[in-house]
């Protein structure tokens, strides 16, 4: 049976501070940008009042991000720092959902989100958007293995990268050493 997102998570999205105040940058709150939302830094960082006096919105580690805007629409990430978000970016909490899943999920979906609804370049999602979009989901403990698998696979391609990076590394120094 079909679910809308609606029923199986809360989302919300944050909001920019005036650029023009200062003194809401420069602080210790990392503010997680669309194309930040699978890093582990930001370039920028928000002060407490900065955070307070804007609808910027502060999140935790292991929450479900999808971009929303321009170049990165459609982009999915879990977050791997606490931080701000600003209005490019939904937090999608889920009510009992395995997040891995969910982001496997849109990940897989991308393509189809943006073709129905990102016509003519690039655009913009929206929350409602998001709300709606419906989903079929297996029972959680099916789920959860689906879910692992995925994990152990995304974990074997990261340590093969890792290989093929050093490899690559390995390939330059020879090659300078070589060619003097």
């Amino acid at each position: 049976m079909p679910h809308k997102f609606n029923d199986i998570a809360n989302t919300f999205s944050g909001g920019t501070p005036a650029i023009s105040n200062k003194d809401y940058y420069g602080g210790n709150i990392p503010f997680i940008r669309s194309a930040e939302i699978n890093k582990n830094t930001t370039q920028l960082h928000l002060t407490p009042d900065g955070l307070k006096n804007s609808s910027a919105k502060f999140i935790k580690k292991g929450t479900l991000l999808y971009a929303l805007y321009g170049a990165t629409s459609g982009e999915v990430g879990i977050a791997q720092i606490d931080g701000a978000i600003n209005q490019a970016v939904m937090a999608i909490n889920l009510k009992k959902d395995n997040v891995y899943f969910i982001k496997t999920w849109l990940i897989k979906n991308k393509r189809k989100i943006i073709s129905t609804y990102l016509q003519g370049g690039q655009g913009n999602l929206s929350a409602k958007i998001v709300k709606h979009l419906k989903l079929s989901l297996p029972k959680i403990e099916e789920e959860n293995l689906i879910s692992i698998t995925i994990m152990k696979i995304d974990s074997l391609i990261k340590l093969q990268q890792s290989k093929i990076d050093d490899l690559v590394n390995l390939k330059k120094y020879l090659l300078q050493k070589l060619f003097i």
